[in-house]
């Protein structure tokens, strides 16, 4: 069975995909076959959704799509009404059944969590549930950004009380001039618990080759060694 990680953010357009890519690349790099999963994508610009197709090129393993990407809706919006408007449920178990397949295809398989980590997927279970059904680590994106400290430590403490491991954040600066920056990213130093694995600055094109350059992986692909 394929280790992995779930990327989960502090709210949606902080730079998880980002992020999750440029896991992908590291793992790559060092010699692992990896897969991208977006189990649930919500928002289609133009014939494609750009998450799941940024997964898929940094991706060594082609997988289908169904399994890549077990739900896929048009409109940019919370995924539970997004699958009401499409007259679909959102359920669990499809989605754990597509990463057990793709664990048996790659050595790594990073999965991308949609929104914010308590976005509801259904009536009664929200990104959270889907997570502990995975079981697997947690990379935390923070978006800098004012509000942050809140929403990163509200996140942090719900990741423990859903029994996961937080394997580390990423400080990704989404604005190109936060004001007091260095005193936000210290402030979660100290009460985030869990290693800081890089700051993201402010890049208009970004790459995950160039992000992963600024990020510590080792000791997350010592995990899976």
């Amino acid at each position: 069975m394929a280790r992995g990680f779930f990327v989960t953010g502090t709210d949606t357009g902080v730079g998880k995909t980002l992020v999750a890519c440029a896991l992908l690349y590291a793992f790559s790099r060092a010699g692992k076959s990896v897969v991208g999963m977006k189990p649930v994508a919500a928002g289609r610009e133009g014939d494609r959704f750009a998450d799941v197709e940024a997964l898929a090129r940094a991706s060594s393993v082609r997988a289908d799509s169904r399994m890549v990407n077990p739900y896929a809706f048009e409109p940019a919006i919370a995924p539970h009404i997004a699958a009401q408007l499409a007259g679909v449920a959102i359920e669990l178990e499809p989605i754990v059944r597509a990463y057990a397949e793709l664990s048996q295809r790659a050595e790594v398989v990073v999965v991308e969590g949609a929104g914010g980590f308590l976005v509801p997927l259904n009536a009664r279970e929200t990104g959270a549930d889907l997570a502990a059904r995975l079981g697997l680590p947690m990379v935390l994106v923070v978006g800098m950004r004012l509000g942050c400290l809140n929403h990163a430590l509200l996140t942090r403490r719900q990741i423990e009380a859903s029994g996961l491991r937080c394997a580390g954040w990423v400080a990704n600066c989404i604005l190109p001039d936060m004001p007091h920056l260095d005193d936000n990213i210290r402030a979660l130093e100290e009460r985030l618990g869990c290693p800081l694995l890089g700051v993201v600055p402010f890049l208009r094109e970004p790459t995950p080759a160039g992000v992963a350059a600024l990020l510590s992986f080792d000791s997350l692909i010592e995990a899976v060694a």
